[in-house]
Formats: C-alpha cells, sequence, structure tokens
C-alpha cells in the first residue's frame, strides 16, 4: 500500500517528573524519516480524561476518543509501576474501548530491571479483550539508559529494535486496515 500508516504513540504515564516524554522523543526521531508512517502523539497527561465513562463525553475527551480512532495502529509508551501498568493508561484504554478494536497494538517500555515487560505482559491481556491484536516484538528499557540529551545508551540496538517493531506494526496495520475496509464494503453492500 502507498498510503501511510497513521501510528498514534500513546504516552501513558502523568506523573510529575515522568521519564516518558524522553522516550517519546527518541521514537519520534526514529520515525522522522519514514515516509511509510504518519506518526501522531496522544500524550495522557494532556488527554484531561474524566474519571469514568460517560455517554455523552466532554469536547476534550471526544476529541481525545476521536484522535486514536483515527490511527490504524498504535504505539502503547508505557513505564512499568509495581509490575503493572499505570492507573492512567487503563483508564484511557476504559474510556475509549471501542477505537482498538481489530487495529494492532505495539509497545516500548521503560523502568526499572524488568525494563518494563512485566506491564506490557498485562495490557496484552486487557487489548485481547478489545480485540487488538498485539505485536510480540518489543522496545524495553531497563534502568533508564538515556544520556542527559535524550539519547539511548545504546542508539544502535534501541534504533533496530524500534525499526523492528514499526516494520512488523506496518505489516499488520496494512493487513488489518484492509480487512476492516472489505468488511465494510460487504457491509454496507448487504
Amino acid at each position: 500500500m502507498t498510503t501511510p500508516l497513521r501510528i498514534a504513540l500513546v504516552v501513558a504515564s502523568t506523573r510529575e517528573g515522568r521519564f516518558g516524554p524522553t522516550v517519546a522523543r527518541w521514537f519520534q526521531t526514529v520515525v522522522t524519516d519514514r515516509t511509510d508512517i504518519e506518526l501522531t502523539v496522544a500524550d495522557l497527561a494532556d488527554a484531561d480524561l474524566p474519571a469514568h465513562w460517560t455517554p455523552d463525553p466532554a469536547p476534550p475527551t471526544r476529541a481525545f476518543t476521536d484522535h486514536l480512532a483515527a490511527a490504524d495502529a498504535y504505539v502503547i509508551l508505557t513505564p512499568e509501576y509495581n509490575h503493572s501498568f499505570p492507573a492512567s493508561l487503563k483508564q484511557a484504554i476504559d474510556i475509549t474501548g471501542h477505537v482498538w478494536r481489530r487495529k494492532p497494538v505495539g509497545f516500548v517500555s521503560y523502568g526499572g530491571l524488568s525494563g518494563g515487560l512485566r506491564a506490557v505482559e498485562q495490557l496484552r491481556l486487557v487489548f485481547a479483550e478489545l480485540h487488538a491484536t498485539t505485536l510480540r516484538e518489543t522496545v524495553s528499557f531497563h534502568q533508564f539508559p538515556f544520556d542527559e540529551t535524550g539519547t539511548p545508551h545504546d542508539t544502535h540496538n534501541a534504533d533496530r529494535a524500534a525499526t523492528t517493531l514499526l516494520d512488523d506494526l506496518l505489516w499488520w496495520g496494512h493487513a488489518l486496515r484492509t480487512a476492516r475496509h472489505n468488511d465494510k464494503a460487504r457491509s454496507e453492500t448487504t
């Protein structure tokens, strides 16, 4: 396909002094020269989401949901808090539940010795319930291995892992976008 895949990078942490924006900036630089990807950022710290789902969401919640719905695929950028993912991410997933359906989800994680991988494993269960396809390939940063300029200490391997993730996300993203389009076309003719 020649149409770029629309990927939303979801920055999950909302804590003061969070590390997520550093990782997000690095990830955006990996995508910069790719013409096959249109990357947008959905930062939960800016989302102004309500504490619970409502049938008539406020305009900021509607705008955030529409932003996610426009994406063909997602990259969840998550820290690991207490062997899991942040509550802010669970809230966002629950409030926007329908947007993830039949779309691929990749992960970039960070934190502690596990590099956020325990958070990713739990997120796979949540996204399976939403009929999303999670990718095996992940990018994981253990012990915050970035220098003061926001560059990973091992740039070569970090960039290579991100490229592998993105290439896999492109494959699944195009396949599922085509399948969703075909399903929609079939339902319109019946």
